[in-house]
């Protein structure tokens, strides 16, 4: 009577140990990358080099450009000529999907989202300012608001 229902539950391990890795999602993410001067004025055509420990991207903005997530944060720098280069610290922040994988993943699913990067996420739009060196908060309600101040 137990033996039917033993393998069942034999063949159920591999599923619960292996099981879900990763709850958090892609190692991936876009990123809205735009340029201003330092009255608030929109900067086109600025190329835009951005670079982590998973590798480096290019845009020109305004541009999307899809990055590796990871633990670290995403160095932007900007150039254009006739304006001073403008430097953005995009920091990288835990995804809240991240505890949950660590309930239900278990510390091998939490161990593998941040080894691939998938449990942390960037600010989805970096504004960089020419001349300056900024610090983006993921959803930085004030990300706008630093352009604002600068008009």
């Amino acid at each position: 009577v137990f033996a039917p229902l033993h393998r069942f539950f034999i063949a159920l391990v591999p599923v619960f140990i292996s099981g879900c890795a990763s709850i958090t999602g892609s190692q991936n993410q876009p990123v809205l990358v735009e340029t201003h001067d330092l009255n608030g004025v929109e900067v086109k055509r600025a190329e835009c080099k951005l670079n982590n420990n998973k590798g480096q991207w290019y845009v020109s903005t305004p541009g999307t450009v899809m990055v590796v997530r990871s633990s670290e944060d995403l160095l932007v720098t900007c150039e254009k000529d006739s304006f001073e280069t403008g430097y953005a610290n995009a920091v990288s922040s835990v995804k809240g999907m991240m505890f949950g994988n660590i309930i239900l993943g278990g510390v091998v699913g939490a161990a593998v989202d941040h080894a691939q990067g998938s449990g942390y996420e960037y600010p989805n739009m970096i504004p960089v300012v020419m001349g300056k060196h900024i610090t983006i908060k993921n959803k930085d309600p004030s990300a706008k608001n630093k352009l604002e101040e600068n008009k």
